[in-house]
């Protein structure tokens, strides 16, 4: 039973702990608080062209990549059911196909919102 508890453990605070950091990144980004950088956020040649195309960029996938970060934290919060490990390791996958999807959409509109950006400032 122990080590039972210590994976749920683990699989509570690394989907939990995703799902805050991907929150924070889409409300930073979004916000101008994070910056163009290397790191994190949406790096793709249309949002790294100016600031104004990784802004709007952000603020485009905002919502998208918010929701992905609550799918992760859903998920993480399984492993505090009384379920069994086969419908944890579901719920986990599930929920980690769920973040995956939602943040790469985010990362679709929002660089086509910086090309946009990028279309209306060659003009």
């Amino acid at each position: 039973m122990g080590e039972d508890l210590a994976v749920r453990i683990v699989l509570l605070v690394l989907m939990v702990g995703a799902g805050i950091l991907i929150i924070w990144m889409a409300r930073a980004t979004a916000s101008g608080r994070l910056m163009r950088n290397a790191v994190a956020g949406i790096r793709v040649p249309s949002t790294m062209a100016s600031e104004e195309a990784w802004l709007a960029a952000h603020i485009r996938a905002k919502r998208p990549t918010t929701f992905g970060g609550v799918a992760s934290i859903a998920s993480g919060l399984v492993a505090l059911l009384p379920v069994p490990e086969t419908m944890l390791a579901a719920s986990v996958l599930v929920g980690c196909g769920v973040m995956l999807a939602f943040v790469l959409y985010g990362a679709r509109v929002g660089s086509r919102a910086a090309a946009e950006v990028s279309a209306s400032s060659d003009r």
